[in-house]
């Protein structure tokens, strides 16, 4: 090596941080040639190949690194993660378990002095399952619910954060739901909510397992389709940006500028966006309604998009939310996926009434956009050949 790591890895980062994977490629491979060079090398030639779409790539760096070191937890989630987007779904939920190895994750885990469920029969006990990370990570996983009592033949006790409590209260009225915060009843087992895939050895083939689980509050539906009642049809709920402070949140979010080319589809908009982003200026002749100060809370999103036509959304809790709930979305989706948008598909196996909008190259929201504007554009044509239907609920 004729430079040394410290200068070399801030230059990478640079590289990485401006764009430039393939730049960071070519300043890596005189270092790492042989197969040999320092380790911290390697992990960032493998988000470099991400960032590239190389994934398979990337997977045979980072099994390699962690056969070198397999203390490396951050490591082993890198390798997860990669694994999950690949849907190699046995051992990514093996090495998943690894996500709490991380700063941003360690901040959260409970420490609970009871065992961790691992899928083994369990009669006669009592086994809490919790949720944890995002909203969105809620919604998706808590389908598993009925699947581990069953697997594990105890009482479920389920805990979760305040925001989607009732909506799962709710859902699901044979079990016992708590709010995170508050002492749940005695237990003798735990489990993450994300933790049970590894538990009941979910494969890519069980996919979607339970759909349409969640149930938007009746009242709240009739309040909204009141609400929205003299709006014309199709009516599509948008959603453009997510939680500021997501990790990734700086390439799965939008300006709603960007939804110019839906502007001329015959549509008409309702923005469920919640947030700092949720008074940006929309783009000219998109026919847009601003719900985001009457929404108080994930029923009132839940309701809106029980009554909308559709929902357009980048990655974030709302495409999630309308999942389980069954409701069709468009998600649109960045270059380099959250891992459970997996890899070259424009649909979900985990919400079969979704359909994904890929950017082809990385930052083509431009792309993206007038795909979903054509799309929009055939749905309106169909549209207009049958009477609107009134929304089911």
């Amino acid at each position: 090596m004729t430079r040394p790591l410290t200068e070399i890895l801030p230059e990478g980062q640079a590289l990485l941080a401006a764009g430039r994977p393939e730049a960071v490629e070519t300043l890596l491979k005189p270092y790492l040639a042989g197969g040999t060079g320092p380790i911290l090398l390697w992990k960032l030639l493998a988000v470099a190949l991400r960032r590239q779409g190389r994934f398979a790539a990337a997977r045979r760096i980072q099994e390699m690194i962690v056969e070198t070191v397999p203390g490396d937890l951050p490591a082993r989630y890198d390798l997860a993660d990669t694994l999950l987007t690949l849907g190699e779904f046995a051992r990514g939920w093996r090495e998943y378990r690894y996500r709490y190895s991380l700063p941003h994750t360690r901040a959260i885990e409970r420490k609970v002095q009871r065992p961790r469920w691992e899928g083994a029969p369990i009669p006669g006990e009592t086994l809490l399952i919790h949720d944890e990370q995002g909203f969105g990570d809620t919604f998706q996983f808590i389908r598993l619910i009925r699947a581990a009592r069953a697997r594990s033949q105890a009482r479920v006790i389920v805990e979760v954060n305040q925001a989607a409590f009732s909506l799962i209260q709710r859902s699901y009225p044979d079990f016992t739901v708590t709010l995170r915060g508050q002492l749940p009843p005695p237990f003798d087992y735990h489990c993450e909510l994300m933790s049970l895939p590894a538990a009941l050895g979910l494969e890519l083939a069980d996919l979607p397992g339970e759909t349409a689980y969640l149930r938007a509050a009746p009242e709240r539906i009739e309040r909204w389709r009141a609400r929205l009642h003299d709006l014309p049809r199709p009516l599509v709920a948008l959603a453009w940006a997510g939680r500021p402070t997501h990790p990734n949140d700086a390439s799965r979010s939008l300006p709603l500028s960007a939804f110019a080319p839906l502007a001329s589809a015959g549509v008409h908009c309702v923005a469920v966006q919640k947030g700092p982003a949720a008074d940006e200026e929309a783009p000219a002749g998109l026919a847009l309604t601003r719900l985001g100060p009457e929404i108080a809370d994930f029923e009132d999103t839940a309701a809106i998009l029980s009554v909308a036509d559709l929902l357009i959304s980048t990655d974030s809790s709302p495409a999630h939310l309308a999942g389980s709930l069954g409701r069709p979305a468009w998600v649109l989706v960045p270059f380099e996926p959250e891992w459970r948008w997996m890899l070259d598909r424009d649909d979900s196996p985990w919400y079969p009434r979704h359909r994904l909008f890929r950017q082809g190259r990385p930052g083509d929201w431009p792309g993206v956009l007038e795909r979903a504007g054509d799309a929009l554009h055939n749905m309106t044509g169909n549209h207009a050949s049958r009477t609107p239907q009134k929304a089911a609920s």
